[in-house]
């Protein structure tokens, strides 16, 4: 991950807020994006909230490997 102009006090304040249920505005290629902790059911609420989605609207989750994409959708597996 490239985090160009980002000192790492900003880059230890993002992870302390992730890890205490806040969001994050974070700029794309062409918008700004808005995230949070996939894991913390509290802190996608706030998302949902805060974008006025309704929650029959999925929301996209973002991970850095095949593994952490399969942990991810592990609850949703079929016996």
């Amino acid at each position: 991950m490239l985090l160009d102009g980002l000192s790492d006090a900003a880059i230890h304040a993002a992870a302390v807020a992730l890890a205490a249920g806040e969001l994050l505005a974070f700029p794309t290629e062409t918008v700004y994006g808005l995230g949070a902790d996939a894991g913390n059911d509290r802190a996608v609420e706030k998302i949902f909230t805060a974008k006025g989605r309704p929650s029959d609207h999925p929301l996209i989750v973002h991970v850095d490997d095949a593994q952490r994409g399969r942990a991810a959708v592990a609850h949703f597996a079929r016996a």
